[in-house]
């Protein structure tokens, strides 16, 4: 099996082999567009005043043309399809190299009243979510953002499935991104929702045969001109009476292609996403549970989205200031596209939402998908019951760099609380986020940085960073009491994993220590589990008490007058700390 990074060496060497050659393409079929555009300009002027015959040349020629502009058209496509998957090949080549800072980084869902994603980085710059992050579409970026923070325990091992199974469909997600980025979403999924149920038709019933009535007379009056029966003028009033027919709605009708036209490039690859989960053959029961929700009694989505598709591009051809003047005389274009619009909303508005929602989970889970085919030696954690909460080898944070990434091992059973001592930049920090990040990917149903990890589904929460609150006249101390209120009144609903670092930071050293006694207390009379990082030692002897309680800490030691650090997870109360050292160290105090 190939690597990641060869996998994506050999897809961009591919696609861009493939681009080129499109690109060729297009260069040859612009030219035989203007070729065949200059012999029916120059048939129609040697033919003149042949009127049969201008209109033989003009008509023949114009659907030869046609065909070579939807041929383009096709071309062009593909091309820009095939540069979206160079890009995507390039950014997972930057991104193993530790690149990922183009990608968009979920601030917009930081809460710093979330229970814990505020704390462990979760979303904004450097965040797991950036590193995390290949949604394409602005529904799937929400639908991943809930996944990471819903604190969601249920079917563990189906999202494991799904994400496995994804995992090793590595085109399959590249082209479903792909097309997803070539939509021109210039509205949001809930604007459009809320334009399709409450759009209120203004079409006249009529309009749905008075169109073919008039088309109809329109092919006979050609017929009766090219026979030369009828005189040109002739044509021109019936010309006039259907642009007189169309204008009694024109108000309606340019209202109407105002938002069709926002919508139209929406649509135009929604259905294709739509039929590349339609036409696949998924193993995992998420991923076959959600692909049968687009198929409704038989029709496909895809069919269906494809249809208004075709409505919205042909009501699009109003825009041609030619075309439009001559169907809508003619054929009442705008009308028999305005008519087909609002019945295919009537017919399928209710429906819509759960197609997009469909999009916005595949969406989703690619991203999932890639992370557990980028990293194929995680694992993913084995599930069990009993006493033991989180029992892991070797885990570690993933977003550090492997080289130099210390991982650690760590068993910690149910209404057991540990708590953390250690220096300063020892790793007490990081080793909290490795545990709340393993507890989180776990519960999304992602493979963890560990060589074996069994864990029994838990929530989390956390209380690691607090802020001021000036505009809300809070102080940091009462902010920090909020956060361990919340704690204490969740623990009452469900149970938690709790991660605590250094709390009660806003009073002095005596009330802090025997209100974070009182605190760990609490917990463990409440059966919590969790960890508590601190610099105060005094807390520890909580252990001798409760046996619940136990003692770890990360060393740090003075070699050569120098400080070193081997971020390794011990059993035990520090005894070394670094603040005295690192002072006079500096020269900020005399030894």
């Amino acid at each position: 099996m190939n690597t990641p990074k060869e996998f994506y060496t050999q897809q961009l060497n591919q696609h861009t082999e493939v681009f080129q050659q499109l690109k060729k393409k297009l260069v040859f079929s612009s030219i035989l567009r203007l070729v065949v555009f200059l012999i029916i300009a120059a048939g129609s002027y040697i033919a003149y005043p042949n009127v049969p015959l201008v209109t033989g040349i003009i008509l023949s020629g114009s659907i030869l043309f046609i065909w070579l502009v939807t041929r383009h058209s096709k071309l062009t496509y593909a091309k820009n399809k095939q540069e979206k998957l160079i890009e995507i090949n390039m950014l997972e080549l930057q991104v193993l190299e530790g690149n990922y800072k183009t990608i968009a980084n979920g601030s917009e869902f930081i809460e710093p009243e979330h229970p814990y994603s505020h704390d462990i980085d979760l979303f904004g710059n450097r965040s797991f979510y950036q590193f995390l992050n290949r949604t394409t579409t602005e529904a799937g970026s929400k639908k991943l953002a809930d996944i990471l923070s819903k604190n969601d325990i249920a079917y563990i091992q189906d999202k494991q499935a799904a994400i496995g199974n994804l995992s090793h469909m590595a085109q399959w997600r590249q082209e479903y991104s792909a097309t997803a980025q070539l939509a021109n979403v210039t509205v949001g999924l809930p604007t459009i929702m809320k334009w399709l149920h409450t759009y209120t038709p203004f079409v006249p019933k009529i309009m749905r045969v008075l169109p073919n009535i008039i088309t109809g007379i329109s092919v006979v009056i050609f017929a009766l001109l090219f026979l030369e029966i009828i005189s040109f003028n002739q044509l021109l009033i019936w010309l006039f009476i259907g642009l007189g027919i169309t204008g009694i709605k024109l108000k309606q009708i340019n209202k109407l292609y105002s938002n069709a036209n926002q919508v139209k490039d929406t649509f135009e690859q929604y259905y294709k996403l739509l039929e590349k989960v339609e036409s696949t053959t998924f193993e995992a029961s998420i991923l076959k549970e959600k692909q049968q929700r687009i198929l409704r009694e038989g029709t496909q989505a895809s069919k269906v989205v494809q249809e208004f598709a075709k409505i919205l591009n042909a009501f699009d051809q109003r825009n041609n200031m030619i075309f439009g003047v001559v169907a809508n005389g003619f054929f009442l274009w705008d009308l028999r596209q305005s008519y087909r619009i609002e019945k295919w909303i009537e017919k399928n508005h209710q429906y819509v939402r759960e197609w997009f929602d469909t999009i916005a989970f595949y969406d989703a889970y690619n991203s999932l998908g890639n992370f557990a085919f980028n990293h194929p030696d995680y694992i993913f954690p084995e599930l069990v019951s009993g006493t033991t909460t989180i029992q892991a080898k070797n885990l570690g944070h993933p977003m550090l760099n492997p080289a130099k990434r210390v991982d650690n091992d760590i068993t910690i059973d149910r209404a057991q609380f540990f708590i953390i001592t250690g220096a300063n930049m020892a790793g007490k920090s990081t080793f909290l986020r490795t545990i709340a990040l393993q507890i989180v990917m776990s519960n999304a149903g992602l493979p963890v940085c560990a060589t074996s990890c069994s864990y029994q589904p838990i929530k989390l929460i956390s209380s690691m960073r607090t802020s001021d609150s000036l505009s809300d006249d809070a102080s940091y101390f009462f902010s920090e009491l909020t956060q361990l209120k919340k704690i204490v009144d969740a623990l009452e609903d469900d149970a938690y994993f709790i991660i605590l670092d250094e709390i009660l930071k806003g009073t002095n050293s005596k009330d802090k220590a025997a209100g974070s006694k009182k605190f760990v207390e609490k917990l463990v009379k409440a059966k919590a589990t969790g960890i508590i990082a601190t610099h105060d030692l005094s807390l520890c002897a909580i252990a001798d008490e409760l046996p619940e309680v136990e003692n770890r800490f990360f060393d740090a030691q003075i070699v050569q007058d120098e400080l070193y650090f081997d971020y390794t997870f011990k059993e035990g109360v520090c005894q070394n700390m670094n603040a005295s050292f690192l002072l006079k160290k500096m020269g900020i105090v005399e030894s």
